[in-house]
């Protein structure tokens, strides 16, 4: 329905006829009226009388069970049930999160034993702890770091401890850097 100008007194009259016989608020707070009272007008109401029977209420079960109380048969099957449930739960062995971390280990200076540098690491040992390969990679200026690869049970072993482990050696190490993270 077009309405035209609204800004125009013409335009206004045809919005006001169009809106006169159709009410969207209307009435007092707690007055109900039957649904077919509202709307364009000339349209009889199909909803019926509009007051609702509290009768109506009680015959539909939405959750289809006639007694409120639960049989003692059912309490015992549910309780069964559960029971399994607990058992088979307890019964799986829980998952172990790991990650792998690719550490990057520089030393001092050019000058500095790699190998022993590397048997240093490699020495450090806790439950939750695998060391993998390792390879030396150019710095620069004839300087080489190690990285090496471990992967650890996150709940045993944590990035902190291992660099406190690995910065230990102050012969060898200057320093030592996460290179990459990844949950297994």
């Amino acid at each position: 329905m077009g309405f035209g100008d609204l800004k125009s007194p013409a335009g206004l009259q045809v919005l006001n006829d169009y809106l006169a016989d159709k009410s969207y608020i209307e009435g007092l707070p707690g007055v109900k009226k039957s649904l077919g009272k509202y709307g364009p007008a000339n349209v009889e109401d199909s909803t019926g009388n509009g007051a609702p029977d509290a009768k109506d209420d009680d015959d539909i079960d939405l959750f289809g069970s006639d007694d409120e109380e639960e049989s003692e048969e059912a309490k015992r099957l549910r309780e069964e049930r559960l029971a399994q449930y607990e058992s088979k739960k307890a019964k799986k062995p829980a998952v172990v999160a790991k990650s792998s971390i690719l550490l990057d280990v520089k030393p001092w200076d050019d000058e500095t034993d790699m190998a022993k540098l590397e048997e240093c690491v490699r020495s450090i040992q806790a439950d939750g702890l695998v060391w993998g390969s390792s390879k030396l990679v150019p710095v620069g200026y004839g300087i080489k770091k190690l990285q090496i690869q471990c992967v650890v049970e996150d709940d045993k072993v944590g990035t902190d401890m291992l660099e406190e482990q690995i910065t230990a050696f102050e012969d060898y190490v200057q320093s030592m850097d996460v290179a990459a993270f990844n949950k297994i």
